[in-house]
């Protein structure tokens, strides 16, 4: 009787366990805010990456370009005329939370600063 209990017993416990490590995993996978700096750009005009206007922010990291995709309004974005036509770019200041996606980085919840 007392194997059983004990056994009981620790059956609970490691489940117990193994859910807070669970729990602890998907705290980890929230995104960050971050700020980043680097060239706006039409996704259209600019990177021919979409069908309709939308941004991105292209960051030097290195000795490379990482293109970050903001996820906006697209064209209806007030800033977006500054942006369009082809080649054209600004320096920006973009603070939201970045999240990887099938090889793209993408931000969310972006506060975009033209400078």
């Amino acid at each position: 009787m007392l194997r059983i209990a004990l056994a009981i017993a620790l059956g609970f416990s490691v489940i117990s366990l193994t859910s807070v490590s669970a729990d602890d995993k998907k705290e980890d996978k929230k995104p960050a805010t971050k700020t980043l700096e680097g060239k706006l750009v039409c996704t259209k005009c600019t990177l021919n990456e979409s069908k309709a206007c939308g941004h991105a922010l292209q960051v030097k990291e290195g000795d490379k370009i990482v293109t970050y995709y903001i996820m906006d309004k697209g064209g209806k974005e007030k800033y977006h005329g500054k942006v369009c036509p082809a080649g054209t770019e600004l320096d920006a200041k973009v603070t939201g939370k970045v999240v990887e996606k099938d090889k793209k980085k993408t931000i969310t919840d972006a506060k975009v600063e033209l400078k």
